[in-house]
């Protein structure tokens, strides 16, 4: 009667794991398909005042803020963009592997861990982008820009925020599999 009972606490704790595991890609599937579409419709126009002498009229030109305009937030969109469709493939793709015995859970596992440090690369550029764009670079001259694009600057800082936060499901997806391993190797 031992070996009955400690193989029920084997499948308790599998199938555990196994919607821990589809949990965390269907909300890292959300996360970064929020964070793209915010930053794909993030776009601002106002009309900045510009003074070129004081003798000449200032004038009033439109000015329009786009997210394909930085290189750094085209890196942030495609990578977002990449790790959504990673995720809704893995989600597909972790189904099987409940049923299947190959070797599909490790190339999983090593992916998630490709994705995680791609969404942290391109989390960590568009951040950079940010905060020049939040207090400018006296150094170089580079003025602040979000006192007059605060809606395109919001719209990106939430963008960035569910991409982080996709980046640490990413994380406890690794983490869920390691621990897995851990628990299969006993």
């Amino acid at each position: 009667m031992e070996g009955v009972g400690s193989n029920l606490k084997v499948v308790e704790s599998s199938r555990r794991i196994r919607y821990c595991d589809g949990l965390l890609r269907v909300l890292g599937l959300l996360l970064t398909l929020v964070a793209a579409i915010l930053t794909g419709a993030d776009k601002e126009t106002k009309t900045i005042p510009i003074s070129i002498t004081k003798t000449l009229p200032t004038l009033h030109v439109p000015v329009t803020a786009k997210w394909h305009y930085m290189s750094a937030f085209v890196y942030f969109f495609v990578s977002n963009a990449i790790a959504f469709s990673y995720a809704a493939a893995s989600l597909v793709a972790s189904m099987a592997v409940r049923t299947s015995k190959d070797k599909t859970g490790l190339v999983v596992v090593i992916l998630d861990m490709a994705i995680m440090g791609l969404l942290l690369s391109a989390n960590g550029a568009a951040i950079a982008v940010g905060i020049l764009g939040q207090y400018g670079n006296s150094h170089v001259q580079w003025r602040k820009v979000c006192n007059s694009f605060g809606g395109f600057c919001h719209q990106m800082t939430a963008a960035i925020i569910l991409s982080l936060v996709g980046s640490l499901v990413f994380f406890w997806l690794v983490a869920v599999a390691l621990l897995n391993l851990h628990k299969k190797s006993r």
